[in-house]
């Protein structure tokens, strides 16, 4: 079954004057905008690596969570993606009469939920699992992710919220169950060859 989401009658003009403001504002902050909208996942895979090393000084049950985080978030990835198939809701770009500053995705590139949303919150909560300080860090740049996807005028308001809601929910969920997990985990993994991945010896 699919639903169809009019995204404007949401909030449209939300969409509408947020993307009005960034046609006003100085070309330095939307040049900044796009490209952490475009390359600032990139950013999440950097704290996940850092993660890893950190935790690995830690022990092996804080490394087998950090290594978990890539996981979790491609599966709250998943679940967004589905629900992007469930609910046929048109770009903003293309529903409204607006000039945006990222050109429009292809017509049944579906707006809700957002996937880089979903992908930077999943992260952002995920890594508050592994350390509550890198983690804060993350939850800031996964705000700034979303606010910079309905500021280039690819996404609704509601489409980031949606998208951070599934990533957010859906890794809470999973890394709760593997908080229960992770110890049993890592003394198996650690009689194995995988022990450099777990523990600084």
């Amino acid at each position: 079954m699919m639903f169809a989401l009019t995204g404007p009658a949401v909030d449209g003009p939300a969409y509408v004057d947020v993307v009005h403001l960034a046609q006003h504002a100085p070309d330095w902050l939307n040049d900044s905008v796009s490209a952490w909208s475009t390359y600032g996942l990139a950013v999440f895979a950097v704290f996940m690596v850092i993660a890893w090393w950190s935790a690995r000084r830690v022990g092996a049950t804080a490394s087998v969570t950090a290594l978990a985080v890539p996981v979790v978030v491609v599966v709250a990835y998943g679940v967004d993606a589905a629900l992007k198939l469930l609910v046929h809701e048109n770009r903003p770009c293309r529903s409204l009469r607006v000039t945006v500053l990222e050109t429009c995705p292809a017509r049944g590139d579906w707006s809700f939920p957002s996937n880089h949303a979903a992908v930077a919150a999943a992260a952002a909560v995920a890594l508050l699992f592994v350390f509550r300080r890198l983690g804060a860090v993350a939850v800031a740049a996964a705000v700034a992710m979303a606010a910079s996807r309905v500021w280039v005028g690819v996404h609704y308001p509601h489409d980031v919220l949606a998208g951070a809601v599934v990533g957010a929910l859906t890794v809470t969920a999973a890394m709760s169950v593997l908080r229960r997990w992770a110890g049993p985990l890592a003394r198996r993994l650690a009689a194995t060859r995988l022990r450099p991945l777990l523990a600084v010896s």
